[in-house]
């Protein structure tokens, strides 16, 4: 069994890696956080390149490719931490390709898969629910009582919130009319995509810290000589390669071995939530003084990888689920 990208998967990767590095420096990140904004230039370069469309049926404007193919993405959006509403449309997508009708696919994913007539889906089962990227979509999947609904701009009321992960717009949202939506479809891959962007948070908080404790020195040593720091670099990559592999293997199941995507899916969000947590605190631990200060650019990981750890289920909650689905209870269907 071959458990590496293949050609098409590995090439998708390094433009991807490419490309946010060049349009993603971190003093554009701070621009946009600071402002609480994105670049509309940016997000149609990124529509040019065809990502919005990546996980969309090819029929309905899409590339029709799969969740390593999303996942690959999101890992790089999450390295690059890029201000950009992309989690949020293809959430959207996957909830609609899954779960609607065949008039709300024919509707809906053209615009969604172009990047044209964004989508956004809530974060949270409850009522109001928090939402990514609500303001300037064209249609919103909202949970309302036992179910969803999909809902467009006049159809719902959007309270702007600012949580402390200034690169991504945040809303609490209600649906006050809609078309009725299975609210759980699409919510194993949303997971899947959610843990590959922590994972690219963790890699980049990762190389923040080993840079800096290469070059930092003191009593005339490299600090990452001494025992203390190089111990927690190495649990750093630990829990980086460990949470890479549980979301790729979740992202493989999706479209190869779809029974086990569920067991999947919360392992990988669980964990993925852990690592980036872990290793963007430990980062600033190794960053010391420096660390601490606004002028750092590590806040933005990590106030990312916070807010992100929370969205579609804490750890904890996935780590409860998986004990369900191991056969410890029985687990109900899980709500985006």
């Amino acid at each position: 069994m071959n458990f590496d990208l293949n050609d098409e998967q590995r090439e998708i990767k390094s433009t991807a890696k490419e490309f946010l590095a060049g349009r993603f420096k971190p003093e554009k990140v701070r621009e946009l956080a600071e402002s609480r904004s994105y670049d509309d230039a940016l997000w149609q370069e990124i529509c040019e390149l065809g990502w919005p469309g990546i996980a969309v049926p090819e029929e309905h404007g899409g590339q029709g490719l799969g969740t390593v193919e999303l996942t690959l993405l999101c890992e790089e959006i999450g390295y690059a931490c890029a201000p950009l509403p992309f989690l949020s449309n293809a959430l959207a997508g996957l909830v609609i390709a899954e779960g609607g009708s065949d008039q709300q696919r024919g509707r809906w994913l053209p615009g969604i898969s172009s990047g044209e007539a964004r989508g956004a889906v809530a974060l949270e089962p409850q009522e109001p629910a928090v939402v990514a990227d609500a303001e300037g979509a064209a249609v919103l999947a909202l949970p309302r009582g036992d179910g969803g609904v999909l809902a467009e701009p006049d159809q719902v009321e959007i309270e702007p919130l600012e949580l402390i992960d200034a690169t991504r717009s945040y809303a609490r949202v209600s649906a006050t009319d809609g078309e009725e939506q299975p609210v759980e479809t699409g919510a194993y891959r949303g997971m899947v995509a959610l843990a590959g962007e922590l994972t690219g948070v963790a890699q980049r908080a990762m190389e923040m810290a080993v840079d800096y404790a290469r070059e930092r020195e003191q009593f005339g040593r490299p600090i990452g000589s001494y025992q203390a720091v190089s111990h927690r670099c190495a649990q750093m990559l630990y829990d980086v390669e460990e949470s890479r592999s549980l979301t790729y293997y979740a992202a493989w199941s999706a479209d190869a071995e779809p029974e086990s995507l569920p067991l999947a899916a919360h392992m990988a969000k669980a964990r993925a939530s852990d690592a980036a947590w872990a290793v963007s605190s430990s980062a600033l631990q190794v960053l010391g003084g420096i660390g601490f200060t606004w002028e750092h650019d590590l806040q933005f990981w990590l106030k990312r990888a916070r807010v992100d750890g929370q969205l579609l289920g804490t750890a904890r909650q996935h780590r409860e689920r998986v004990a369900e689905l191991s056969g410890m209870g029985a687990a109900e269907p899980v709500t985006a």
